[in-house]
């Protein structure tokens, strides 16, 4: 096992004084595959978690899984979502289920307290929960969509030998330029497969769904220009109330979309520079994550106004107790290295 060559990308002080360091790394690259811009160790390895998800719907997709079903776009985005389990989430899977012609318990993703809540913000006493307010309980209702499309059984859908996993990994080597002996392979926190790569052959997927651009041809470009238009769209349906990704999203008019995923990783498509952006934070903090996304788009020159802005809290943000007293400031120290 190789240690990746992280480097500080944030650091948090409280009373002028240094309190922790955030390690971590930076990959920009184009839709050929060229690197542009790094920090750290544009070839460390990480795990692609909730990143993978626009790809992990990809199969379903070009398959004309959406118009088989009849799903609306907002239902198309979901497939893509670490959603907040929101009503308006709930509702939705609720109905790409009964337009598939399964049911919940179908849903192999188990069940978590809604995104939406927190420890400022618990949910009404006596909620009850299922699977369709997991965070990726989209996500899985578009492969039920895919074996059921295609006659495959669906009690096994997350079997790493399925069909459907198999063709999701020949889509992700494919489109990462990794070849599928080369992925890492593990299980998400979800449990489906997922995958792990180099974060730079991370960043080549997001430049590849934000240009539309695959070495698979038409029918795969035309599948990533639905994604991406279905994901810039509706933001809401990827992401939640209060969360950086819909900010960003609605910051960008349609230019980029983003995508966190779990233990520090943040991507970023940008369509019109053609770019891919992967940020990985080694300890998995995830204001660390934000305040260096915010910092890496802004020396990438990309139009993105944060002071009285719904990112404002997440750039450089200042640290406050519970009693709302300030006590610190996080703060970005990433600088892009250009190739």
């Amino acid at each position: 096992m190789t240690l990746p060559s992280h480097i500080p990308l944030a650091v948090a002080t409280r009373n002028a004084h240094i309190e922790r360091v955030h390690w971590g790394s930076v990959a920009v690259v184009d839709a050929d595959g060229v690197l542009l811009a790094y920090a750290g160790d544009p070839q460390a390895f990480v795990f692609s978690r909730s990143t993978l998800k626009p790809f992990q719907a990809l199969a379903f997709v070009r398959d004309g899984g959406p118009e088989h079903f009849g799903f609306t776009d907002e239902e198309l985005a979901l497939t893509c979502a670490s959603h907040g389990g929101e009503q308006v989430h709930v509702d939705a899977v609720t109905s790409m289920l009964a337009k598939i012609n399964v049911a919940e318990p179908d849903l192999r993703c188990g069940v978590h307290i809604p995104n939406y809540y927190n420890e400022n913000n618990l949910p009404p006493r006596g909620s009850f929960f299922d699977q369709r307010h997991h965070n990726c309980s989209g996500k899985h209702a578009g492969f039920l969509g895919y074996c059921c499309m295609h006659g495959y059984a669906h009690a096994q859908y997350l079997e790493r030998d399925h069909e459907l996993q198999r063709q999701i990994s020949r889509n992700v080597s494919r489109l990462s330029g990794e070849s599928e002996s080369d992925l890492w392979v593990g299980i998400d926190g979800c449990s489906a497969p997922n995958f792990g790569m180099p974060l730079s052959s991370l960043a080549l997927m997001w430049a590849r769904l934000a240009t539309g651009k695959s070495p698979d041809g038409a029918s795969t470009e035309a599948a990533l220009n639905r994604i991406y238009a279905a994901m810039a769209a509706h933001p809401m349906m990827v992401s939640g109330t209060g969360r950086c990704d819909l900010a960003l999203a609605q910051a960008s008019n349609g230019n980029w979309v983003a995508k966190v995923g779990a233990d520090g990783l943040h991507t970023i498509g940008v369509r019109d520079t053609g770019i891919g952006v992967a940020v990985k934070i080694a300890d998995g903090d995830f204001s660390a994550v934000y305040a260096t996304s915010l910092a890496v788009l802004g020396q990438l020159g990309l139009p993105l106004q944060t002071e009285g802005t719904a990112l404002a809290r997440w750039a450089d943000p200042v640290l406050r107790n519970v009693r709302g007293m300030e006590v610190g400031r996080l703060k970005s120290t990433a600088q892009l290295t250009w190739v």
